[in-house]
């Protein structure tokens, strides 16, 4: 099976009450292990890859690898997607460069500009039978290149959603209700909650429209631990409750991004495996453990979160 668009992947999640896991790649270990698992599983997925990932490893050798995992696991939907594309050009990059899907951000502008650089996108994209992110609401927090403080992100307006989605024609919507990137998502001592009255009424506005959620890390406190007690430094790390992810899968949302959660795993297991035997200096040993990890996480959200497992 080639690399596919999200379109029909997003069709069936929607009729089904499930979503697709969107699993940000920057490596091979990553790469393996997220594909192993769906695999296993038989669950679509998405490989996003971010601007960060695409300076990390370089363009060519994250196609390349995800190429070669088409190959292990012939027998499941893959998408490769373009994570926070910040302007026209690196989403041309992208499509001429084999991705199937891309994010093009315009958040950070006027609602009159994101409309005008996403529809730009968007005729580009669907010229070469790519499929289109776009986002509206600004999430609080930090990945890679995007950093937007507490103060400065904002709800998506329902209001706006309708006359966005028309105007640029756009395929799927990332939208804020409470998400938030990075590992540090809430306060300590208060209760995540995410906003599910938005979801319901941007629901209502925009029917059978795919939805995306960014920022949808859960920080299981088991790697937190882990890599605390083996001289990590994870203050106050907090993610969105799963119980409330598996919510909004069962709703419009048909696409959900993890990204810190894969980084947790990898971490802690290279951090326990390089503390528990100071000895060791063979990269194989240490990243197999977090990569066996990174596996775990997945499978974990495609059976638990996600509600994804056999609907390759």
């Amino acid at each position: 099976m080639a690399l596919v668009t999200t379109t029909e992947m997003f069709k069936k999640a929607y009729e089904g009450g499930y979503a697709i896991g969107a699993f940000n790649v920057n490596n091979m270990e990553i790469v393996q292990a997220i594909t192993e698992a769906a695999g296993e599983l038989n669950s679509p997925i998405i490989l996003q890859v971010s601007a960060g990932a695409r300076k990390y490893a370089n363009h060519t050798y994250l196609v390349k690898l995800v190429e070669a995992a088409i190959q292990e696991n012939p027998n499941i939907p893959i998408a490769l997607h373009l994570d926070h594309g910040a302007d026209f050009d690196i989403c041309k990059s992208c499509i001429d460069g084999g991705f199937t899907s891309v994010m093009i951000d315009g958040s950070r502008f006027p609602f009159a500009e994101n409309i005008e650089v996403t529809k730009k996108v968007v005729e580009y994209a669907h010229a070469h039978g790519v499929v289109v992110e776009a986002e509206l609401g600004k999430l609080a927090g930090i990945e890679d290149d995007v950093k937007v403080s507490a103060e400065d992100s904002s709800y998506t307006q329902p209001d706006e959603v309708e006359e966005f989605v028309t105007k640029t024609g756009v395929d799927s919507l990332a939208i804020a209700i409470g998400t938030s990137h990075g590992a540090y998502k809430f306060k300590p001592g208060t209760k995540p909650q995410l906003r599910f009255d938005i979801l319901h009424e941007i629901e209502k506005r925009i029917p059978q429209f795919p939805i995306v959620l960014h920022g949808a890390s859960s920080v299981p406190q088991e790697y937190v631990k882990i890599i605390n007690e083996n001289g990590g430094q994870l203050k106050d790390a907090i993610g969105v409750p799963e119980d409330q992810l598996r919510e909004a899968a069962r709703s419009a949302v048909c696409k959900i991004n993890i990204d810190s959660d894969l980084r947790l795993g990898l971490t802690a297991g290279v951090r326990q495996t390089l503390f528990g035997d100071p000895s060791i200096f063979d990269p194989r040993d240490y990243l197999k453990v977090g990569r066996a990890n990174v596996k775990a996480v997945v499978a974990h959200k495609i059976k638990d979160v996600l509600g994804s497992e056999g609907k390759a």
